[in-house]
């Protein structure tokens, strides 16, 4: 029995599982505007709740070292499939 195999593949995906699971941090895309997107990784596909949760958590803290309150100009869930990566998107403005 090759028990190699199986190594390989569990090495090959600690990658795309760890890079699923960062964010973009926050980026300008206009006047007063900002964005964070996330990938997600979920067995079965669709979106992780938690990862909705995380980018709102970030635009939260980014705005709260400004002394100022997020508010949000839209929100994007991108729902994940087979073989590709879900994604959140979330832009916002510090007001």
């Amino acid at each position: 029995m090759n028990t190699q195999a199986p190594m390989k593949l569990l090495a090959l995906s600690i990658p795309f599982f760890l890079a699923a699971c960062a964010s973009s941090g926050v980026h300008s895309i206009g006047t007063d505007r900002l964005m964070i997107s996330k990938n997600t990784a979920k067995v079965g596909g669709g979106i992780s709740a938690s990862a909705a949760a995380e980018v709102n958590q970030e635009a939260d803290a980014y705005c709260a070292e400004r002394k100022k309150k997020v508010e949000v100009t839209d929100l994007q869930l991108t729902p994940g499939r087979f073989g590709s990566l879900g994604n959140v998107t979330l832009q916002f403005k510090c007001i």
